[in-house]
C-alpha cells in the first residue's frame, strides 16, 4: 500500500534529521514510527526482551561516543543526584 503524507515543513525537517542520525531513509523511519505508535505490542518483561526490541529498532550501537555504558550510566545517575531542585 502506498500512502502520501503532507507534513508541515518543520516536522518534515525534524523527522528527516532523526532519520539521518539513525542512518535510515525518511520513509523507513516514518514507517517505524507509525508501527511503534500502534500500541498493540505485548509488554517487555525482561532485560533480554528489551535488548531484542532495541536491536530490532536499530537502537543498539547508535551512540558510538559512549565507550562504556555502565560508566556512562553511573555518571548520569550522579549528575541527576547532584542537580538542584526548584
Amino acid at each position: 500500500m502506498s500512502l502520501e503524507l503532507n507534513l508541515p515543513p518543520e516536522l518534515e525537517s525534524e523527522l528527516a534529521g532523526e532519520a539521518a542520525h539513525l542512518g535510515l531513509p525518511l520513509s523507513e523511519y516514518a514507517l517505524q514510527l507509525i508501527a511503534a505508535g500502534r500500541g498493540n505490542r505485548p509488554a517487555l518483561r525482561t532485560g533480554a526482551e528489551l535488548l531484542d526490541y532495541w536491536r530490532r529498532e536499530g537502537l543498539v550501537g547508535t551512540r558510538p561516543e559512549i565507550a562504556n555504558s555502565q560508566s556512562h550510566a553511573r555518571a548520569l545517575r550522579k549528575q541527576a543526584e547532584n542537580r538542584s531542585r526548584p
